[in-house]
């Protein structure tokens, strides 16, 4: 299917008078622009108002990689867009050059916990969360990954009461550096990471995937969004 672009229309973005090289550097060049003076990620349809029909973004996107490949920053794929993100290797001069921000509030050990549950078995209920860490995920913990914009709330669960479920939100793959959910790491990272030893603790065990939901009655409190 064709895709669908929307430019300024004081922007010339076929650059017909250009010959072939100097029109992609031109598009190669606004890309990186894009990408570099924006807040987060820039998906496919935003870099396609500023580049032509006949320009490929994900060869683009392959030339910016390879002329930075030897830079202190390099462009990765986060949330379904691009980013422009300094190399991990150089944190230590960041650090000495501008000190420590300072550190956010780390998630509680039960957020953690939660939110693993919900990245793997999405979209899922509050009842089937506390059935799979055996014991009763709290309003709170739902408010608190809720607050820091990691999950909100899914289709309601066709079960009694039609209670709303939990699925993670575009912050959760920015703030992890996940492209897409297929990037979430396997149970043998997680042991290795020492993640795996958390759910252990809590549920005997890394939360298997969720069983049907039918035989669960309606959760209290959550006949309304974000329940």
């Amino acid at each position: 299917m064709a895709r669908r672009r929307r430019a300024d229309a004081t922007l010339d973005t076929e650059l017909a008078e250009l010959p072939p090289e100097l029109r992609w550097r031109e598009w190669v060049a606004r890309v990186e622009a894009v990408i570099f003076a924006a807040p987060g990620p820039v998906d496919r349809e935003l870099l396609g108002r500023v580049v032509g029909w006949g320009c490929s973004i994900e060869l683009v996107i392959e030339d910016i990689r390879d002329a930075l490949r030897e830079r202190p920053y390099e462009l990765v794929s986060v949330a379904g867009g691009w980013q422009l993100r300094t190399r991990a290797r150089h944190a230590e001069a960041i650090h000495a050059a501008f000190g420590s921000a300072p550190a956010p509030v780390p998630l509680s050990e039960a957020g953690m916990l939660v939110l693993a549950c919900i990245a793997y078995h999405q979209p899922v209920t509050r009842g089937a969360l506390s059935e799979m860490i055996g014991k009763a995920v709290s309003r709170d913990t739902i408010a608190e990954l809720r607050a820091r914009d990691f999950i909100v709330a899914g289709p309601r669960s066709p079960q009694a009461g039609a209670p709303y479920t939990y699925v993670t939100t575009r912050a959760f793959l920015v703030h992890f550096g996940l492209d897409t959910l297929r990037d979430l790491p396997d149970i043998e990272a997680l042991e290795d990471a020492g993640l795996l030893e958390a759910a252990q603790l809590h549920a005997g065990g890394f939360p298997s995937p969720a069983a049907d939901d039918d035989d669960l009655g309606p959760e209290d409190g959550e006949d309304e969004e974000g329940g």
